[in-house]
Parts: structure tokens; sequence; C-alpha cells
């Protein structure tokens, strides 16, 4: 899915995400303390977003002392299970929920979760920092991380293949994913693997972390993760939708645009009951992360900020 929103680009010169240079919408409202919120939290889900929920809940529990939340982050696919069976109050996704999902939970509850966009991901391919190559196209991804070649592309297997010259000439390329219950890793199947099957040899991953040290470590690696892991050890290659067409970095700008072809919302699913609403304790959550502090932690983290449009938009579902 990529964002096309051209309309919301109401913001100031952006540079690279390596710059660190991204600016929060000066619109965002600051968030509001309100009484009365105490209780307890349970996060189950995305492993993208592990660091970033543990950042914005101990900034809200500064807010709420009498708060406790507890982050389980092991994958997307963890988050529908605990939603429905009650034992999280927050399923953070890096992917949307798949229909058979939403279908076991308003089976139960009699309506549909909640989704609520948070941030904004470039979700990255990484190669090894000393790795000549600058670019790819999302049909040569579908050569190096596919076995079925649904793009029409022919199979990739060495670095010389993708114009990689010197020491990577004969080298084979040494693959790194995630396993099947992260979001990131059905993001990419869909997108960058044109819905078909990865190869045996790729190496599954407990986590983007993981991916990214791995990649670090392996100077012929390439691995794919959400750009807020981004670590001196590697650096992510422009992308281009079409082969032979124009490749783009993984910046805010193209991100907006729509133009880098692998940009994605993160999201937080939430049980919105059709009669009584939200749970006072994750409605305020889910207003803090949409505010201007909660987007300035997004910075923080390495992703990108939501635009005040798209904030307001998001809150009025809450």
């Amino acid at each position: 899915m990529r964002l096309i929103l051209t309309s919301l680009i109401a913001l100031s010169t952006i540079v690279g995400l390596q710059a660190q240079a991204v600016k929060v919408d000066s619109q965002l409202p600051d968030y509001k303390k309100v009484a009365g919120v105490t209780g307890n939290l349970n996060s189950v889900g995305s492993d993208t977003l592990n660091n970033l929920m543990a950042l914005w809940v101990e900034a809200f529990c500064k807010q709420y002392p009498n708060v406790k939340i507890q982050v389980e982050g092991k994958g997307s696919g963890t988050a529908p299970p605990a939603l429905i069976e009650g034992t999280a109050q927050l399923g953070p996704m890096s992917r949307e929920m798949k229909s058979e999902e939403i279908d076991q939970f308003e089976k139960k509850y009699g309506y549909k979760p909640t989704r609520v966009a948070v941030a904004i991901d470039a979700l990255a391919v990484f190669v090894h920092k000393d790795n000549p190559v600058k670019e790819l196209s999302l049909q040569k991804l579908d050569g190096i991380f596919s076995k079925t070649f649904k793009s029409g592309y022919s199979d990739l297997k060495t670095w010389d293949q993708v114009g990689a010259q010197g020491d990577f000439q004969g080298r084979p390329i040494s693959l790194y994913g995630r396993n099947s219950a992260s979001g990131t890793y059905g993001y990419f199947k869909e997108n960058a693997l044109f819905k078909g099957d990865y190869k045996d040899t790729v190496k599954e991953q407990p986590g983007s972390a993981a991916v990214v040290q791995s990649v670090s470590t392996d100077k012929f690696g390439i691995g794919y993760s959400g750009i807020g892991y981004l670590t001196s050890g590697v650096k992510a290659v422009a992308l281009a939708a079409a082969e032979n067409g124009k490749a783009f970095t993984a910046t805010y700008a193209n991100a907006l645009s729509g133009d880098y072809p692998l940009a994605r919302y993160l999201y937080i699913y939430v049980n919105k009951s059709s009669k009584s609403g939200l749970e006072p304790i994750v409605r305020e959550f889910i207003k803090f992360v949409l505010s201007k502090e909660g987007q300035e932690i997004v910075v923080k983290d390495g992703y990108l900020p939501l635009t005040f449009n798209m904030s307001n938009d998001e809150t009025k579902k809450l």
C-alpha cells in the first residue's frame, strides 16, 4: 500500500532519515492530561513497533503514574488472537488485519476491531555498509528473495548479478528475513515478492533488530526491516517500483508522496465497543500517541510522524 498523500505535504524542506532532519507537524496538538486515568493495559503484537511502544508507554506512564502497561512484541500475527481473547487491549501491527482475523473478532464481539494508524514506516532493504550496491528494483528483490518469481524476473543468486564487483564478484547473496508471524514478513511477501514464496535459504530471524545485526556482520548479506532499525553497520538501498525505473530513498517526502514503493502505515488495533466505546485508559493512550509528544517519540525512534491531517483523521475514530 502506497501513501498517496500529495494534498498533505504542507511541510518545510525534508531531507533523508539518515540526516535525522524529519520535523513533526507544528499543528499537531499537545497532549492534555485528564483526571481519573488508572489501571493496567497489555500490548501484544508487532516486533517492528516494540521499541516505539516501549517509548510511548514510558512517556505515558510519566503522565499517569498509577497506570501500568505491559508490552510484548513477537509479531503482528499475535495481536488479533490477543485482542479476541481479551488478553491484550492494544494490538500493534505493521500490517492491516487479514479479513479472516477481522471475521473472527467480529464473530465474538459483533463489531469490527478499530484500526488506528499511529506512524509511517519506510520498510527498508538493508545491505552491509561496505556493499557497493546503491539501488534495486522490486523485481530484482523478487529475484533475490523469492523462489516463485511472480514478477517475471529471473533467479538472482550472486552479487555480481545485481551490479556488485570487486570482492563481491561471484559471491552468493546471503538472505535474512523475518518469520511468518511477522507483519513485516507478510508485507514484504505481498509487495516485494508479488505475493510469491520466499526461498528456503532465507535465514528467518526472531526480530527486526536481529535482521539488521545479521546483515551488519555478514558482508554479503541482505535483509529487510523497518527503517527505525537502521544502524551504522548497514545501509538502506534506494528502491524502484519498476525495473529500469527511478529509484527513491527512504525519506519522509518520498514516503508521503508514494514514490518510495515500500512505505506503509504502522497501526494499533483496539476493541472499541459499539455501545460503550473505548475504555478511558485505552482512549487516552491512543490520544497521547497521536499528539505532538507522541509523534515526536516516533521521530526519536527513527520512524516517520503523521501529519496533522492524518492524526486528526485517526483521532476521530476514538
